[in-house]
Protein backbone atom coordinates (compact mmCIF):
# COMPACT_ATOMS: atom_id res chain seq x y z
CA UNK A 1 0.00 0.00 0.00
CA UNK A 2 1.19 3.32 -0.84
CA UNK A 3 1.88 5.79 1.77
CA UNK A 4 -0.75 7.96 0.54
CA UNK A 5 -3.35 5.67 0.66
CA UNK A 6 -2.09 5.08 4.33
CA UNK A 7 -2.70 8.58 4.92
CA UNK A 8 -5.73 8.89 3.39
CA UNK A 9 -6.93 6.48 5.55
CA UNK A 10 -5.80 7.47 8.92
CA UNK A 11 -7.35 11.39 7.81
CA UNK A 12 -11.07 9.20 8.01
CA UNK A 13 -10.58 6.75 10.17
CA UNK A 14 -9.14 6.10 14.32
CA UNK A 15 -7.58 3.63 17.04
CA UNK A 16 -6.81 3.67 20.62
CA UNK A 17 -3.80 1.78 22.26
CA UNK A 18 -4.64 1.44 25.46
CA UNK A 19 -6.68 -1.22 27.22
CA UNK A 20 -9.44 1.52 28.43
CA UNK A 21 -12.87 1.59 27.73
CA UNK A 22 -13.63 2.35 23.96
CA UNK A 23 -15.05 5.56 23.44
CA UNK A 24 -17.08 7.85 20.44
CA UNK A 25 -18.25 4.48 18.85
CA UNK A 26 -14.50 3.22 18.56
CA UNK A 27 -14.25 -0.47 17.69
CA UNK A 28 -12.16 -2.22 19.88
CA UNK A 29 -9.38 -4.77 18.44
CA UNK A 30 -7.72 -7.16 21.22
CA UNK A 31 -4.03 -7.24 20.66
CA UNK A 32 -2.23 -10.23 22.63
CA UNK A 33 1.28 -8.37 23.25
CA UNK A 34 4.74 -9.34 25.13
CA UNK A 35 5.34 -6.44 27.12
CA UNK A 36 8.59 -5.93 26.25
CA UNK A 37 8.44 -7.85 22.65
CA UNK A 38 9.30 -5.30 19.40
CA UNK A 39 5.58 -4.99 18.93
CA UNK A 40 5.22 -3.56 21.74
CA UNK A 41 7.34 -0.61 20.42
CA UNK A 42 4.85 0.06 17.50
CA UNK A 43 2.25 0.78 19.82
CA UNK A 44 3.99 3.06 21.65
CA UNK A 45 4.54 5.01 19.20
CA UNK A 46 0.83 4.89 17.62
CA UNK A 47 -0.69 6.00 20.88
CA UNK A 48 2.12 8.61 21.35
CA UNK A 49 1.29 10.51 18.02
CA UNK A 50 -2.44 9.65 18.58
CA UNK A 51 -2.78 7.54 15.72
CA UNK A 52 -4.91 5.36 17.68
CA UNK A 53 -7.65 8.64 17.54
CA UNK A 54 -7.41 8.90 13.99
CA UNK A 55 -8.54 5.30 13.17
CA UNK A 56 -11.46 4.94 15.21
CA UNK A 57 -10.48 2.39 16.66
CA UNK A 58 -9.56 0.94 20.88
CA UNK A 59 -6.69 -1.59 20.65
CA UNK A 60 -7.26 -3.30 23.90
CA UNK A 61 -3.67 -4.92 24.68
CA UNK A 62 -3.73 -8.39 26.26
CA UNK A 63 0.01 -8.34 28.03
CA UNK A 64 1.72 -11.95 27.77
CA UNK A 65 4.51 -14.21 28.95
CA UNK A 66 5.80 -15.49 25.89
CA UNK A 67 4.69 -16.22 22.50
CA UNK A 68 3.12 -19.37 23.26
CA UNK A 69 0.80 -18.07 25.47
CA UNK A 70 -0.84 -15.75 22.42
CA UNK A 71 -1.05 -18.66 20.45
CA UNK A 72 -3.52 -19.79 23.33
CA UNK A 73 -4.86 -16.42 23.57
CA UNK A 74 -6.51 -16.57 19.81
CA UNK A 75 -7.19 -20.00 20.04
CA UNK A 76 -8.93 -19.67 22.98
CA UNK A 77 -10.90 -16.46 21.60
CA UNK A 78 -9.44 -14.02 24.51
CA UNK A 79 -7.37 -11.97 21.38
CA UNK A 80 -8.44 -10.88 18.13
CA UNK A 81 -4.54 -10.69 16.76
CA UNK A 82 -0.98 -11.56 17.78
CA UNK A 83 2.21 -11.75 15.97
CA UNK A 84 3.61 -15.01 14.93
CA UNK A 85 4.88 -16.87 11.70
CA UNK A 86 3.51 -18.23 8.52
CA UNK A 87 4.19 -21.80 9.44
CA UNK A 88 2.33 -22.06 12.29
CA UNK A 89 -0.61 -20.10 10.55
CA UNK A 90 -0.27 -23.06 7.63
CA UNK A 91 -0.18 -25.78 10.14
CA UNK A 92 -2.88 -24.48 12.04
CA UNK A 93 -5.21 -24.11 8.91
CA UNK A 94 -4.20 -27.75 8.17
CA UNK A 95 -5.78 -28.40 11.07
CA UNK A 96 -8.57 -27.17 10.99
CA UNK A 97 -8.37 -23.87 12.30
CA UNK A 98 -8.77 -20.71 9.58
CA UNK A 99 -5.87 -18.66 11.16
CA UNK A 100 -4.69 -16.06 8.85
CA UNK A 101 -1.35 -13.69 7.69
CA UNK A 102 -0.32 -10.15 7.40
CA UNK A 103 3.20 -9.11 7.10
CA UNK A 104 4.67 -7.54 10.15
CA UNK A 105 8.86 -8.19 10.22
CA UNK A 106 11.12 -9.50 7.86
CA UNK A 107 13.92 -9.32 10.40
CA UNK A 108 15.66 -12.28 10.78
CA UNK A 109 18.20 -13.89 12.83
CA UNK A 110 22.30 -14.02 12.36
CA UNK A 111 25.16 -16.01 12.87
CA UNK A 112 27.63 -13.90 15.21
CA UNK A 113 30.27 -14.31 16.41
CA UNK A 114 33.56 -12.47 18.65
CA UNK A 115 35.51 -9.82 16.24
CA UNK A 116 38.56 -11.97 16.59
CA UNK A 117 37.08 -14.84 15.31
CA UNK A 118 38.41 -17.27 13.15
CA UNK A 119 35.24 -17.95 11.50
CA UNK A 120 34.79 -15.78 8.23
CA UNK A 121 31.97 -17.73 6.44
CA UNK A 122 29.12 -19.83 7.11
CA UNK A 123 31.27 -23.06 6.28
CA UNK A 124 33.56 -22.38 9.02
CA UNK A 125 31.56 -23.11 11.28
CA UNK A 126 32.35 -26.78 10.42
CA UNK A 127 33.67 -28.67 13.73
CA UNK A 128 33.10 -25.38 15.87
CA UNK A 129 30.47 -24.99 18.89
CA UNK A 130 27.78 -23.27 17.97
CA UNK A 131 24.77 -21.93 20.20
CA UNK A 132 21.27 -22.20 18.45
CA UNK A 133 18.38 -20.00 19.75
CA UNK A 134 14.58 -21.82 20.04
CA UNK A 135 15.47 -25.60 19.59
CA UNK A 136 16.29 -27.51 17.00
CA UNK A 137 13.42 -26.89 14.94
CA UNK A 138 13.75 -22.81 14.55
CA UNK A 139 13.61 -21.31 11.01
CA UNK A 140 16.93 -19.68 11.66
CA UNK A 141 18.68 -22.67 12.20
CA UNK A 142 17.05 -25.15 9.93
CA UNK A 143 17.26 -22.29 6.99
CA UNK A 144 20.74 -22.48 7.79
CA UNK A 145 21.35 -25.93 7.76
CA UNK A 146 20.05 -26.40 3.96
CA UNK A 147 21.88 -23.62 2.83
CA UNK A 148 25.33 -25.47 4.53
CA UNK A 149 23.82 -29.16 2.69
CA UNK A 150 24.35 -27.32 -0.38
CA UNK A 151 27.56 -27.45 -0.15
CA UNK A 152 27.72 -30.87 1.14
CA UNK A 153 28.26 -29.61 4.94
CA UNK A 154 26.06 -30.96 7.84
CA UNK A 155 26.64 -28.62 10.54
CA UNK A 156 23.92 -30.73 12.76
CA UNK A 157 26.01 -34.02 12.73
CA UNK A 158 29.80 -32.04 11.83
CA UNK A 159 29.19 -29.69 14.91
CA UNK A 160 28.82 -29.31 18.19
CA UNK A 161 25.41 -27.64 19.05
CA UNK A 162 24.33 -26.22 22.02
CA UNK A 163 20.22 -25.08 22.09
CA UNK A 164 19.05 -22.55 24.60
CA UNK A 165 16.65 -19.60 24.98
CA UNK A 166 17.75 -16.50 23.06
CA UNK A 167 18.77 -14.24 25.76
CA UNK A 168 20.85 -17.35 27.61
CA UNK A 169 22.40 -18.06 24.33
CA UNK A 170 23.42 -14.40 24.11
CA UNK A 171 25.18 -14.04 27.87
CA UNK A 172 27.43 -17.57 26.96
CA UNK A 173 28.45 -15.80 23.72
CA UNK A 174 29.72 -12.72 25.88
CA UNK A 175 30.99 -14.92 28.04
CA UNK A 176 33.02 -16.76 25.45
CA UNK A 177 31.70 -19.86 26.06
CA UNK A 178 30.68 -21.17 21.83
CA UNK A 179 32.33 -20.42 19.21
CA UNK A 180 28.91 -18.80 17.86
CA UNK A 181 25.65 -18.49 17.93
CA UNK A 182 22.50 -18.50 15.57
CA UNK A 183 20.10 -16.06 17.47
CA UNK A 184 17.10 -13.63 17.00
CA UNK A 185 17.33 -10.86 15.44
CA UNK A 186 17.13 -8.46 18.57
CA UNK A 187 19.92 -10.39 20.42
CA UNK A 188 22.32 -10.48 17.88
CA UNK A 189 21.69 -6.62 17.68
CA UNK A 190 22.75 -6.34 20.78
CA UNK A 191 26.17 -8.48 20.36
CA UNK A 192 26.92 -5.95 17.66
CA UNK A 193 26.43 -3.18 19.87
CA UNK A 194 29.41 -4.95 22.10
CA UNK A 195 31.77 -5.61 19.32
CA UNK A 196 30.28 -9.13 17.79
CA UNK A 197 30.44 -9.92 14.14
CA UNK A 198 27.88 -11.11 11.83
CA UNK A 199 29.37 -14.07 9.66
CA UNK A 200 26.01 -13.53 7.88
CA UNK A 201 21.91 -12.48 8.63
CA UNK A 202 19.76 -15.54 7.62
CA UNK A 203 18.42 -12.70 4.91
CA UNK A 204 21.42 -13.66 3.18
CA UNK A 205 20.91 -17.17 2.91
CA UNK A 206 17.19 -16.99 1.14
CA UNK A 207 18.47 -16.78 -2.39
CA UNK A 208 20.40 -19.88 -2.64
CA UNK A 209 17.46 -21.69 -0.99
CA UNK A 210 14.90 -19.87 -3.92
CA UNK A 211 13.73 -16.57 -2.59
CA UNK A 212 12.87 -13.95 -4.45
CA UNK A 213 13.85 -11.43 -2.23
CA UNK A 214 13.87 -10.68 1.70
CA UNK A 215 10.88 -12.36 3.22
CA UNK A 216 8.51 -11.45 5.91
CA UNK A 217 8.28 -14.73 8.21
CA UNK A 218 6.43 -12.68 11.34
CA UNK A 219 3.26 -11.05 11.12
CA UNK A 220 -0.25 -10.00 12.36
CA UNK A 221 -1.95 -13.50 12.72
CA UNK A 222 -6.08 -13.19 13.38
CA UNK A 223 -8.84 -15.57 12.49
CA UNK A 224 -9.87 -15.68 8.94
CA UNK A 225 -13.99 -15.71 9.63
CA UNK A 226 -13.41 -12.17 12.53
CA UNK A 227 -10.97 -10.67 9.54
CA UNK A 228 -14.29 -11.66 6.95
CA UNK A 229 -16.62 -9.76 9.73
CA UNK A 230 -14.31 -6.90 10.35
CA UNK A 231 -12.29 -6.27 6.98
CA UNK A 232 -12.71 -2.41 7.68
CA UNK A 233 -10.80 -2.91 11.18
CA UNK A 234 -8.41 -4.68 9.74
CA UNK A 235 -7.46 -2.25 6.71
CA UNK A 236 -7.47 0.50 9.80
CA UNK A 237 -5.20 -1.41 12.09
CA UNK A 238 -2.89 -1.99 9.40
CA UNK A 239 -2.95 1.07 8.26
CA UNK A 240 -2.18 2.56 11.70
CA UNK A 241 0.95 0.28 11.98
CA UNK A 242 2.31 1.18 8.60
CA UNK A 243 2.38 4.71 10.09
CA UNK A 244 3.73 3.93 12.86
CA UNK A 245 6.29 2.29 10.91
CA UNK A 246 6.71 5.05 8.91
CA UNK A 247 7.60 7.25 12.01
CA UNK A 248 10.33 5.15 13.10
CA UNK A 249 11.86 4.65 10.16
CA UNK A 250 12.50 7.88 9.68
CA UNK A 251 12.62 9.36 13.15
CA UNK A 252 15.77 8.85 15.29
CA UNK A 253 14.18 11.09 17.98
CA UNK A 254 11.52 8.26 18.20
CA UNK A 255 14.06 5.79 19.10
CA UNK A 256 14.82 7.75 22.68
CA UNK A 257 11.57 7.83 23.41
CA UNK A 258 10.55 4.07 23.44
CA UNK A 259 13.94 3.42 24.32
CA UNK A 260 12.80 2.30 27.77
CA UNK A 261 10.54 -0.09 26.25
CA UNK A 262 13.74 -2.06 24.07
CA UNK A 263 15.20 -2.48 27.23
CA UNK A 264 18.58 -1.34 25.15
CA UNK A 265 21.09 -0.77 28.43
CA UNK A 266 23.44 2.49 26.28
CA UNK A 267 23.14 3.98 23.26
CA UNK A 268 24.91 1.96 20.80
CA UNK A 269 22.60 -1.17 21.65
CA UNK A 270 19.69 1.23 21.03
CA UNK A 271 20.97 2.43 17.29
CA UNK A 272 21.17 -1.77 16.33
CA UNK A 273 18.07 -2.34 17.50
CA UNK A 274 16.83 1.08 15.24
CA UNK A 275 19.18 0.06 12.38
CA UNK A 276 18.15 -3.63 12.45
CA UNK A 277 13.85 -3.14 13.20
CA UNK A 278 14.65 -0.21 9.91
CA UNK A 279 15.66 -2.97 7.56
CA UNK A 280 12.83 -5.34 8.46
CA UNK A 281 10.38 -3.21 7.71
CA UNK A 282 8.34 -5.00 4.94
CA UNK A 283 7.86 -2.99 1.40
CA UNK A 284 7.11 -6.02 -1.24
CA UNK A 285 3.28 -6.82 -2.46
CA UNK A 286 1.76 -9.97 -0.39
CA UNK A 287 1.64 -11.63 -3.85
CA UNK A 288 5.78 -11.13 -4.09
CA UNK A 289 5.61 -12.34 0.34
CA UNK A 290 3.34 -15.48 -0.52
CA UNK A 291 5.53 -16.77 -3.44
CA UNK A 292 8.53 -16.58 -1.30
CA UNK A 293 6.95 -17.99 1.25
CA UNK A 294 5.98 -21.24 -0.58
CA UNK A 295 9.45 -21.66 -1.53
CA UNK A 296 10.97 -21.24 2.12
CA UNK A 297 8.17 -23.76 3.53
CA UNK A 298 9.22 -26.58 0.96
CA UNK A 299 12.85 -26.25 2.17
CA UNK A 300 11.57 -26.09 6.02
CA UNK A 301 9.03 -29.12 5.52
CA UNK A 302 11.80 -30.98 4.27
CA UNK A 303 14.12 -30.05 6.97
CA UNK A 304 12.03 -29.82 9.86
CA UNK A 305 9.95 -32.30 9.03
CA UNK A 306 6.44 -33.57 10.21
CA UNK A 307 7.40 -32.19 13.74
CA UNK A 308 7.47 -28.59 12.40
CA UNK A 309 5.03 -28.56 9.77
CA UNK A 310 2.74 -31.20 10.66
CA UNK A 311 1.05 -33.62 7.70
CA UNK A 312 0.92 -30.49 5.05
CA UNK A 313 4.23 -30.56 2.83
CA UNK A 314 3.15 -27.18 1.10
CA UNK A 315 2.18 -23.73 2.47
CA UNK A 316 -1.71 -23.61 2.78
CA UNK A 317 -3.35 -21.60 0.27
CA UNK A 318 -5.43 -19.63 2.55
CA UNK A 319 -2.51 -18.38 4.80
CA UNK A 320 -1.67 -15.20 3.66
CA UNK A 321 -4.59 -12.67 4.09
CA UNK A 322 -5.54 -10.76 0.82
CA UNK A 323 -7.82 -7.84 1.72
CA UNK A 324 -5.73 -5.18 2.47
CA UNK A 325 -6.58 -2.01 -0.75
CA UNK A 326 -3.32 -1.52 -2.73
CA UNK A 327 -1.63 -4.77 -2.07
Amino acid sequence: MKKVFVRALLAVFVVAVTPVVACCGAETIRVAVQKTGTFAWELAVIRAHGLDTQANLSIQLVELASPESGKIALRGGNADLVVSDWLWVSRERGLGAKLTFYPYSSALGAVMVAASSPIRTLADLKGHKLGVAGGPIDKNWLLLQAWLKQDGIDLKSESTIVYGAPPLLAAKTLGGELDATVNYWNFCAALEAKGFRRVAGIEDVLPKLGAKGRVAMIGYVFDEGWASANRDVVARFIATTRMAKEILSTSDAEWEKIAPLTGAPDTATLHAYRDRYREGIPRRPIADEEADARVLYRVLAATGGRELVGPDRELDSGTFYRAIPGD
